[in-house]
């Protein structure tokens, strides 16, 4: 299976680079599985298209403001990019550095309010492990002089809103590098009238890692290899799962994150089951889905491993001709822009 079979034309003007005005004010693509049929409503009426018994699973992971900036002690200017933490007492964590110059175990790296970064080993040959030192909480201090790590294409530095609409708003769990942008549509309001509507909601946690944003290099898609990232199914998520295939009622992600948690738990037990762990699950077309039935998702980047998992739950056919329908009526793509849900 070609790559490049998963291309699409896409306007420059049609990408997304700042939120809308209201969370739930985006366009929603209906996207019908059996019929092929196309439809457009707006998000805040996603009730009329989900019905009692329907359960809908969220990922509330947190994004950190995973961007830093600092000098070397020899002034040279240098970026850091948080992965993850990694276990232990000491504030160390995997990262990416990026310079004019080489990098080299030992340096330390000046940032802001007396923060130090101490490059103690390279991991690989792009990951480095760092120490932070400082006179306050690693975590206070992220929290005041981090910068949120908006993705690339977007084109722009990060600001003030961004701090909360590139959040879910009910994001709980730090630890993601890019925030799981279907629930990004999603206000409190909303999900009470859903509630309302005898809709249920259940969370997991998958933490979102860079690899979401690393274009696909090789020529067929059964050659790459996909990242892994940290995920948590909560006993009340797996049981609200197993509750609601066997009353028949339909479990629908709220995203590609939520769909590869759910699908590589089933993949592993049969089933979803609690637990945590590094899921690495592939989806492309050939996949047979064991648990999601329905996809509320964003418009994703050509050539993707997010546009491959989508066409595997519609069809790619179907999904490239949705895309092409999204251009020509001048939808928003890609993470701050417009929403499709497919059933």
């Amino acid at each position: 299976m070609l790559v490049k079979d998963f291309t699409y034309d896409l306007p420059q003007n049609l990408i997304a680079r700042h939120p809308s005005a209201q969370r739930d004010g985006s366009r929603l693509m209906l996207l019908n599985r059996s019929s092929g049929s196309i439809a457009e409503d707006t998000f805040s009426n996603l009730k009329a298209y989900l019905q009692p018994g329907d359960l809908l699973v969220m990922n509330d992971t947190r994004v950190i403001p995973a961007r830093l900036f600092g000098r070397k002690t020899s002034g040279g200017r240098v970026e850091i990019f948080l992965l993850r933490r990694v276990p232990g007492g000491e504030e160390r964590w995997e990262c990416l550095l990026r310079s004019s110059k080489k990098n080299r175990e030992g340096q330390d790296i000046l940032l802001e309010s007396g923060m130090t970064a101490v490059v103690l080993s390279r991991i690989d040959s792009e990951n480095w492990l760092i120490e932070f030192k400082g006179d306050e909480p690693f975590e206070v201090w992220l929290g005041r002089e981090g910068h949120m790590p908006l993705p690339p294409y977007l084109q722009r530095d990060d600001c003030s809103d961004d701090r909360e609409r590139y959040q879910t708003v009910f994001a709980n769990e730090p630890g993601a590098v890019a925030a799981p942008t279907a629930g990004l549509h999603f206000t409190h309001d909303l999900l009470e009238q859903l509630s309302a509507n005898g809709i249920e909601t259940a969370f997991l946690t998958l933490h979102t890692g860079l690899g979401t944003f690393q274009p696909v290099r090789v020529e067929y898609v059964e050659e790459h290899q996909i990242h892994s990232e940290r995920f948590a199914i909560p006993h009340g998520t797996a049981e609200a799962v197993s509750r609601t295939k066997a009353a028949g009622g339909r479990v629908i992600a709220v995203g590609t994150t939520s769909a590869r948690t759910l699908e590589y738990s089933a993949q592993q037990s049969g089933s979803v089951v609690a637990g945590n762990g590094e899921a690495d699950i592939f989806i492309y077309p050939g996949f047979r889905f064991n648990v999601v039935d329905a996809l509320i998702t964003n418009f994703h980047l050509p050539e993707s491993t997010l546009l491959m998992m989508v066409s595997a739950l519609a069809g790619r056919e179907s999904v490239l001709g949705a895309y092409r329908e999204a251009v020509s009526r001048g939808f928003r793509f890609y993470s701050y822009g417009d929403a499709m849900f497919i059933s």
